[in-house]
């Protein structure tokens, strides 16, 4: 894990970012990205799904509660720092997970996260009691993050991937 903090960040004295939950922007060199990153807002300002922000330490993440990212590449050409990289696009490493408040595994109705999944990852198996459980095909998701904005439950979440090469987005 980075211990590294920005220099902008340990001059404030802000503490060293330790949580590789956040989704930080596509394009990120994942290894380097909080010693590049200068905090500029470049990046949020170059989205133009609007899904990146800036966190409480000021450090830019990516929300997909209310958009998909297209992948576009517009944060990582805006940046100039080489915190965010064009060819570092398809090292994405976020995938759908789905929570235990998902509508289908209790007991109603509901496939939206699968109709709007493009790469056709979600799928359901079927459960007694009219339930049925959604399964994200890892391999198959690019985490573009079309269900979690989807979804009327707001129980989709993303969780870290590693990537391997073969894996990559074309």
């Amino acid at each position: 894990m980075n211990k590294l903090a920005s220099r902008r960040a340990f001059l404030r004295g802000a503490p060293l970012r330790e949580d590789r939950t956040a989704i930080i922007p596509p394009g990120a060199d994942q290894d380097h990205f909080f010693e590049l990153c200068v905090q500029c807002n470049d990046c949020i300002s170059a989205c133009p799904e609007h899904i990146i922000t800036f966190d409480r330490q000021g450090w830019p993440v990516v929300s997909l509660e209310a958009s998909p990212c297209t992948f576009c590449g517009a944060c990582a050409e805006a940046c100039t720092t080489g915190a965010l990289k064009p060819e570092n696009l398809s090292d994405w490493p976020w995938r759908a997970h789905v929570t235990a408040g998902c509508l289908s595994m209790n007991g109603v109705s509901c496939r939206v996260c699968q109709d709007v999944c493009d790469s056709n990852a979600i799928g359901f198996k079927l459960l007694l009691g009219g339930r049925s459980e959604p399964a994200v095909d890892q391999e198959a998701c690019t985490g573009c993050g079309a269900c979690a904005s989807a979804c009327p439950a707001n129980t989709i979440r993303f969780e870290r991937h590693e990537i391997l090469p073969q894996e990559s987005l074309q």
